[in-house]
Parts: structure tokens; C-alpha cells; sequence
């Protein structure tokens, strides 16, 4: 039997209440948290002194997705063709060079939110989600979506992405193309069956893509109703990439859990997320840190419209009282730095504490995990890491994680 760990530092977050403690001591006995500053330690214990750093909770990513960019792109967006170059086998080994990534960043918990490529019907990000959990790679805690729910000609579809001619890539209901109500259920069922942890749909067009303008609605009222039936009778939330003001309440209206992105969301549509307890994932950092200059001009023209309303966007969300968790849109932001996001919420109007809950508390309760995780608590998973200096008063010390724990294994201890 593994003997317990004792954590001590200067100071921990204590993110619910708001708060930076210390000093700082925190038990793990297994994968779970024991105590926190108890009267006594248990005796035989490993003890670990971490000095002058600030114990966080692991931080957790609500959109990435760990099988595009990376080593070859360490600045942000794939390669033009990666959708049609890389093969399932090869993807899915660049996603293992991810998810380590990620981790070392402090990130221990992430959703991986939809493929946008041909793999014959496999569900990659499945397939890596087991692999991290049997302990075979390192990386975050996996909820993964397979494939993008998506129409013809819809953003998430591959085809568009790479402006391919007819033809050129047949896809199927198993790889996310789905038209129609039949269809959509169907294509639900395909990701539920073979492993997805959450549904994502393609609500409506995005800037980085060829498809309709970003502000439109792609898929119909009834569509997005039957999305978020289907997938709410098996137990699994439903995560809508839409960019418009028009699908973003679409979305609302639909009984969709988290909207991704929002960036033309009015303050009507803002109040109307707030009242329903819709989720946004705003992924704010990417509009003022994306590599866009390999982009088509027409893709860059879209951006220079979408991206400042989006960064005005979010103070109003804020002040609305919308449930805002964290998520980058990696590889959109490079691999790694996903801690960026942190440092573009308290810009956009949140205090360092009320980022920090973004990234735990508040992406613990998107999940369903917040009964185990996005806390240093007894009970908790131990999920710590550390970082110098106070983030409550310096929310850029996130970017310098020096210590993972994730499920009581220490993955880094610089």
C-alpha cells in the first residue's frame, strides 16, 4: 500500500470561498484528497515541501482539441491540409503529445470536443481518453465528444474546412455529417455508443472556416431539439459551437447545455443564457492571440468583424451573471498555453479568483464532476498543482505551473 503524501506550501486557493490561505497542507492518501491543514499529519507519510508557491486545484480546458496542432504548429492553427494528410494512427499519437502537454500546464481535466476529420468511424479522442486512463500515456482527464455533430457545408464539416471538391471525402452519419432530424438522432447514438462523454454540434457557421457566415444558424429549431433530447435521455450534456446571436438562442431555447464561443451574443440573448443556466465557454484569449496570418484573406476579413465584438462580448456576459468556464479553442491557442485564457477573463472584467473559479469550480459543475473535482477538499480528487507567488493578486503566475498531481501522481516537480 502506497503510504500518503503530505503537500506543504505557503498558501492554497480556497476558490469557492474566494480566498488565499496559508499556509498549506494538504494530505492524499490515494487518488483523494484527506485533509487540508489537519491538527496532525499521518505518520510514515511522504512529505513533499513545495515551498513558496500557492496550491490551486488542477485547472480544467472545456474546449480544446488535443488531435490537431501541436508539434509541427506551435503557434495555433493545423496545417492546411492536416485533414486529409494525417492518418487516424498518426493523429492519434500527435494527440498523446497534446494531452502531456497539456497537463505539464497545469491542466488535469479537459473536454476534447469533437473531430473534424475522416477516421473510418472511430472515435479518437475515445481511444486516448482509455489510453491516459489505463495510465499508458500522460495526460488530463479526457471527456470526450467524437465527432462533431455537423450538416453539409456546416463549420465543423472537414470538407469545408479544406475546400475539397464533391466527392473528395465522403463522410457518414459515424463521422458527424448529419442532416434532418432521423439523422441527427442517429448520429447521437453513434457517438454515445462508441464511447463520447458529450455531444457537440455545429450550431452555427465560424470564422475560421468556409462555410455559411459566422453569425447564421445551421441547423433548424427542431434539429437542435432533437440533439439535445437525444443525447439528454442517455445522461450526456450537449456543447454547441455558435458564434450568432440567432443560434446562440437557438441553443437556449433548445435545452443545450454550453454554448461555445457566443461572440455575437446581444444582451437580451446574454440575460436569456443567465436565466436558463446555459453554460458559456467564451474562448476569449484566441481573439486577441490568434495566428491567422496563413488563413485565407476572406477568413482574416472575418475576423477582423467577429473578433472585436467578441472581446465586448464577454464584460456584458460577465455582468449578466452567465455561468462562464474556461476553454482556449487549443489549438486555436498553442497547446500548453492554455493558462492565457486566465489572463484574458480578468481582462474582459473578472477578478483573478473569479477566473480561477472558471477554471474549476465552475468547469466542474459544466461536467458533473463538482461533487469531486475543481476543489482542495476533503473527499476531493487529488487534482494540485502549484504556482508561484499569489494568483488572487498576479493571475499570470498560472502560466508558470511548477507542480501536477493528478489522481494523487505527481507528473511534474520542477
Amino acid at each position: 500500500m502506497t503510504a500518503p503524501i503530505v503537500l506543504k506550501a505557503r498558501r492554497w486557493a480556497d476558490v469557492e470561498a474566494g480566498e488565499v490561505r496559508s499556509p498549506a497542507v494538504v494530505v492524499v492518501e490515494g487518488n483523494r484528497i484527506t485533509a487540508v491543514n489537519p491538527a496532525e499529519v499521518p505518520a510514515g507519510a511522504t512529505e513533499l515541501d513545495l515551498g513558496d508557491v500557492t496550491l490551486l486545484p488542477g485547472l480544467m480546458d472545456m474546449e480544446l482539441n488535443l488531435l490537431i496542432g501541436g508539434p509541427e504548429t506551435p503557434t495555433g492553427l493545423p496545417l492546411p491540409m492536416h485533414g486529409v494528410q494525417d492518418d487516424p494512427a498518426y493523429r492519434t499519437i500527435r494527440a498523446t503529445l497534446n494531452a502531456r502537454k497539456t497537463l505539464l500546464a497545469g491542466f488535469t481535466t479537459v473536454r476534447n470536443l469533437g473531430l473534424m476529420v475522416k477516421t473510418g468511424g472511430y472515435l479518437l479522442d475515445v481511444a486516448v481518453q482509455r489510453a491516459v486512463d489505463q495510465g499508458w500515456v500522460d495526460g488530463p482527464r479526457i471527456i470526450p465528444a467524437g465527432h462533431a455533430v455537423t450538416p453539409y457545408g456546416g463549420h465543423l464539416d472537414p470538407t469545408v474546412f479544406q475546400r475539397l471538391a464533391p466527392g473528395i471525402m465522403p463522410l457518414s452519419v459515424g463521422e458527424g455529417i448529419a442532416n434532418g432530424v432521423a439523422e441527427v438522432r442517429a448520429c447521437v447514438r453513434y457517438q454515445i455508443r462508441h464511447g463520447a462523454k458529450v455531444i457537440k454540434v455545429s450550431a452555427s457557421g465560424g470564422v475560421m472556416s468556409h462555410s455559411t457566415g459566422p453569425g447564421s444558424q445551421q441547423y433548424s429549431d427542431e434539429e437542435l431539439a432533437a440533439i439535445a433530447d437525444e443525447a439528454h435521455r442517455a445522461g450526456v450534456r450537449v456543447a454547441a459551437h455558435a458564434v450568432g446571436d440567432r443560434a446562440v438562442r437557438a441553443c437556449v431555447r433548445a435545452g443545450i447545455d454550453c454554448v461555445e464561443h457566443g461572440f455575437l451574443a446581444s444582451e437580451e440573448t446574454l440575460a436569456l443564457m443567465a436565466e436558463h443556466g446555459t453554460f458559456l465557454v467564451s474562448t476569449t484569449y484566441l481573439t486577441d492571440a490568434m495566428d491567422i496570418e496563413r488563413a485565407a484573406p476572406e477568413l482574416r476579413k472575418k475576423a477582423a468583424e467577429v473578433f472585436p465584438r467578441a472581446r465586448s462580448m464577454l464584460p456584458k456576459a460577465i455582468a449578466a451573471g452567465v455561468k462562464i468556464a474556461c476553454g482556449t479553442d487549443a489549438p486555436a491557442v498553442p497547446h500548453g498555453d492554455n493558462a492565457k485564457e486566465l489572463a484574458a477573463l480578468v481582462a474582459r472584467g473578472m477578478t483573478p479568483m473569479q477566473a480561477l473559479r472558471a477554471a474549476t469550480v465552475t468547469s466542474a459543475e459544466l461536467v458533473e464532476l463538482d461533487d469531486e473535482l475543481g476543489r482542495l477538499k476533503e473527499g476531493f480528487l487529488a487534482d494540485v498543482i502549484a504556482v508561484p507567488g499569489d494568483p488572487s493578486q498576479d493571475i499570470a503566475v498560472t502560466q508558470d505551473v511548477r507542480f501536477v498531481m493528478k489522481d494523487g501522481r505527481v507528473h511534474k516537480n520542477a
